[in-house]
């Protein structure tokens, strides 16, 4: 079962940041499509950032443009979440998930995650918690 491992949640003030990381478990990301999801209490789960196997293929919700970037460790083999100027509504459980290499899973990650399922290539890990609270 191919399953990734996030870390790196967390309690800050609204305002503050946070660097989550997901690895692979017991194989190698290399240029695997990785997407950060989200899901708050009560809500579904939202993709929230997406990097694609191609070279600068980065996107993002629109919630999250200008304070999160997604990239990856290539020394570390982990594809890392830094979020800035985070804010309550950011609160939420956060999962990485590794995606078949179809050149729309990304996009549809931010934009329609319903769609971007059918082409999921792992499961679900445990995920890591991020408050954000004064």
């Amino acid at each position: 079962q191919v399953q990734l491992v996030e870390s790196g949640g967390g309690s800050v003030q609204p305002g503050g940041s946070l660097r989550l990381s997901c690895a692979g478990s017991g194989f190698t990301l290399d240029y695997d499509p990785i997407a950060w999801f989200r899901q708050a209490p009560g809500k579904e789960r939202e993709g929230v950032a997406c990097i694609g196997s191609s070279a600068g293929s980065t996107y993002y919700a629109d919630s999250v443009k200008g304070r999160f970037t997604i990239s990856r460790d290539f020394a570390e083999d982990t594809v890392n979440l830094q979020m800035n100027r985070l804010r309550a509504d950011d609160t939420a459980v956060y999962y990485c998930m590794k995606g078949r290499h179809y050149k729309l899973w990304c996009p549809n990650v931010v934009t329609d995650p319903s769609s971007a399922t059918a082409d999921f290539a792992s499961s679900w890990g445990q995920g890591t918690r991020v408050t954000v609270s004064s």
